[in-house]
């Protein structure tokens, strides 16, 4: 009885260890940050504070903290280890100084995570080390219109959601110096619009990992305010956001309508 008592006890005492372990787990993935980055010292986008309002929006209903700012003083080695990712949504220009790029060159190479945003691509042209982060330099885009965009990778999580083709309206940029380790996720069928410059392998969206452990991924979209409208496109935000994160991508996101 007494041996009985003791294996009683014990199974009580793991049990009890066991799901405050899978507490202090939960707790740890609802404190993840991100850092959204709007500074523009190129064109400014009239839909960055739709984009940012969104991002806050989801990051709510779907257990990740958002600060945005436009302030470049917030790339320093101490701050930058508050987040687990830095989006740099609709930046432009040159946006960070030599110190500042240092700084997150260094967040990046220890493992922090990088997701841009339309012009994101628009952004550090002077600085080859973005270049090979973003994935690819802007160029230029024709006018906005609509464009049939191809799913090349339907299994990934940040696209898997989307109708193969995806039609829809934004601004198509034409691109320069495109890393060859990028992984794409969707392309342009440039046959469906007027003043595509890339051919038959345009892409429109792509991610790598990266070296440190973390990864980086862009999406083109977003030039639009009412590109941060759409569900579709919401949810592409959303779950690039959570593969950048880690957490994995379920049926139970939130979405506002």
């Amino acid at each position: 009885m007494r041996s009985l008592k003791y294996l009683l006890i014990l199974f009580l005492v793991l049990l009890i260890s066991t799901n405050m372990f899978a507490q202090e787990e939960e707790e740890e993935e609802e404190e993840k940050e991100i850092l959204v980055f709007h500074k523009a010292e190129g064109f400014w986008h009239k839909s960055t504070p739709a984009g940012h309002a969104i991002i806050k929006d989801l990051g709510e209903e779907n257990g990740f903290e958002v600060k945005e700012t436009n302030d470049s003083d917030d790339f320093n080695e101490e701050d930058l280890k508050k987040y687990s990712l830095v989006v740099f949504l609709n930046t432009s220009g040159d946006v960070l100084n030599d110190e500042e790029q240092a700084a997150f060159e260094k967040y990046i190479a220890n493992g922090g995570s990088f997701f841009g945003i339309h012009a994101a691509a628009d952004t550090e042209f002077d600085w080859p080390w973005y270049g090979e982060l973003v994935g690819a330099y802007f160029v230029d885009h024709p006018k906005v219109q609509r464009a049939n965009v191809i799913v090349e990778m339907p299994g990934h999580p940040s696209v898997s959601h989307l109708p193969n083709p995806w039609s829809r309206i934004d601004e198509w940029y034409n691109y320069k110096n495109l890393n060859p380790k990028n992984k794409v996720l969707l392309s342009l069928d440039e046959s469906t619009y007027n003043g595509g410059e890339n051919g038959e392998n345009h892409p429109i969206a792509w991610y790598r990992d990266l070296p440190g452990g973390g990864v980086s991924i862009y999406t083109g979209g977003g030039h639009r305010i009412q590109s941060y409208m759409e569900p579709g496109f919401q949810e592409h935000i959303l779950r690039s956001i959570l593969f950048a994160l880690g957490k994995g991508v379920d049926t139970e996101l939130i979405i506002e309508q």
